[in-house]
């Protein structure tokens, strides 16, 4: 059976009816609304384009959140719920995961109601790998901009869901795929290939399109290929067998200097041993500063050089100003926080949260080494913490401006592995995992330094890189941050509960059991005076639902919406 995807949406306000998020007419979004979006919307992956996932919404806060309840309610669509809501003037676009048959697509809904207003399904060229998952879509001008599991970008009128094109970036049979949206920079849709664990000849990218017409404007490889500048640090190995480098994760991008920031995963086999190199195999584990124009790679920073367990460092780049000082703050599943100078990639600090077991930081130069029996070898078990999944994975942190402070969902555990050679054959490669002997997977288990608790919330000061408080929770996060001006930090856990915390103290204002687990991302929006939370949950079953809550007495009776059609 597929996850479950439902979006839950909380509301409060002070008016005594729902009114219709319907706008007369629709106005076209243009890149400056998108570089300074109107608080009431949300119309990025991260609501900004400097990654923040804050919103400086207030009327709920830390005086109003316990009066949050439920409004309206959906079903939407069997699939894995990792996606992002977009809102803007009233509407609310959702990305619905690709299920079993191989058919998905979009939603837009009265943001206020829940009611549908159009449904755009996309049936798949093959089965969707990954459960088909699509975090994010884009807006721009009058078009919904979606990526999908079979490589295409497909764009849609925003106020129909009529394809306006459908472009075919990569071949999915060479495993190639989307799993996250584009952003939109100077008018360009930008995106990041993933799919790339198998041995090819050719390698993951990041591509620039034409919003008018889906046309490739510029496409740059995120592997260093031979006889380019860092192709040596892949040693003699040919183009076919220098795999990983995925683009999973959408980028930021900052107008002042005109750089979009994109991360790049690990390579891939995963372990040196697997891939047969030793060398930092460029660019993976890094961030790269790329031209809008042009595509160029301005400057690289690489955070782990050579990386052989899997410890991505692909998130979300948040684009902080420290007086003077513009920063990239990034954490990857090492539990790392970097800063690095967001004009030209150099090393300002780094701060270990401490949980990992595999390298040594040297805070002053930002260089890590790998811990004498660390660095897998053929066939010989290997523990170490955290596990594959990471401290840190695709639930990205938040920032808030008033606390100054990174708002970070951890998991913990620890794992014990094999890493084993792998065959140099063309559509070979993949991890090079295999489980320990006498078991059927991997093994993992709870880390040493914390027994009892699976994970939490971490807020982290980004000034003096000290943590202010922490919220340990008996299962680990499940979904992303979310901060707003009302002093909250939201996120869901692995028991069930939406948290809703006080951001200066941490302590739980509002906490509710939902009927499904959240995922995804949350977001909070305004429509006609209220404010509402959303986000995607679900558990495995049959079904795919959004739910919606507001302040209690505030908010009329909602008729129940008819579930979205099944394919």
């Amino acid at each position: 059976m597929p996850r479950l995807l439902c979006a839950i949406v909380v509301a409060v306000g002070l008016a005594a009816a729902l009114a219709s998020a319907q706008t007369a007419g629709f106005v076209p979004v243009t890149d400056r609304m998108l570089q300074n979006p109107d608080p009431a919307d949300w119309i990025n992956w991260r609501r900004t384009l400097d990654g923040w996932g804050y919103s400086p919404l207030s009327q709920i806060n830390v005086q109003t959140a316990a009066r949050l309840t439920l409004v309206w309610s959906r079903v939407v669509t069997p699939g894995v719920g990792e996606t992002t809501p977009l809102v803007y003037k009233g509407t609310m676009y959702l990305a619905k995961p690709m299920d079993e048959k191989g058919s998905g697509g979009v939603l837009a809904l009265d943001a206020a109601t829940g009611q549908l207003r159009w449904e755009y399904r996309k049936t798949l060229e093959a089965k969707p790998a990954f459960d088909g998952r699509m975090r994010s879509l884009a807006i721009f001008k009058d078009r919904i901009y979606l990526n999908t599991p079979d490589a295409h970008i497909v764009a849609l009128d925003a106020q129909s869901g009529a394809v306006v094109w459908d472009e075919t970036v990569a071949d999915y049979k060479l495993g190639y795929r989307y799993t996250s949206g584009p952003i939109v920079v100077n008018g360009r849709i930008v995106a990041g290939m993933t799919g790339c664990d198998r041995y090819k000849n050719d390698v993951c990218f990041i591509s620039a399109h034409d919003a008018d017409t889906g046309k490739q404007v510029w496409r740059t490889s995120t592997i260093a290929r031979p006889g380019e500048p860092g192709g040596d640090t892949w040693g003699d190995l040919p183009l076919t067998f220098r795999a990983g480098g995925d683009a999973w994760i959408p980028g930021s991008y900052d107008p002042r200097t005109n750089l979009i920031y994109w991360s790049v995963a690990q390579a891939k086999p995963w372990a040196r041993v697997s891939r047969g190199t030793d060398g930092d195999a460029l660019y993976t584990n890094s961030v790269l500063a790329l031209d809008p124009q042009t595509g160029k790679i301005v400057w690289f920073h690489q955070f782990l050089p050579g990386e052989t367990h899997d410890m991505d460092e692909v998130f979300e780049s948040i684009l902080i100003d420290r007086g003077d000082r513009r920063s990239i703050f990034k954490m990857g599943k090492l539990g790392i926080l970097w800063e690095i100078d967001r004009t030209n990639g150099r090393f300002l600090s780094a701060r270990d949260l401490g949980y990992q077991t595999i390298v040594d930081l040297n805070t002053s130069t930002g260089r890590v080494t790998y811990r004498p029996g660390m660095i897998p070898e053929d066939g010989v078990a290997l523990d170490f913490c955290p596990g594959l999944g990471g401290i840190r994975t695709w639930r990205a942190m938040a920032y808030h401006p008033a606390t100054k402070a990174l708002y970070i969902p951890i998991s913990l555990s620890c794992q014990r592995s094999i890493f084993s050679a792998v065959e140099k054959v063309e559509g070979g490669g993949g991890n090079s995992v295999r489980p320990f002997a006498g078991e059927k997977t991997v093994s993992t288990f709870p880390h040493p330094e914390s027994p009892n608790s699976r994970g939490g919330l971490i807020a982290m000061d980004t000034v003096t890189g000290g943590i202010l408080w922490s919220n340990p929770t008996r299962r680990g996060p499940t979904t992303a941050t979310l901060t707003t001006g009302g002093g909250l930090v939201i996120v869901g856990d692995g028991d069930g509960d939406l948290n809703v915390h006080d951001a200066k103290s941490g302590k739980i204002v509002f906490q509710t059991r939902l009927p499904f687990v959240a995922s995804g991302f949350p977001i909070t929006y305004q429509v006609a005076g209220r404010q509402y939370l959303t986000f995607p949950a679900g558990p495995t079953g049959p079904g795919i639902s959004v739910f919606a809550l507001g302040a209690p007495g505030a908010v009329p009776p909602v008729p129940p919406p008819a579930a979205a059609p099944r394919e």
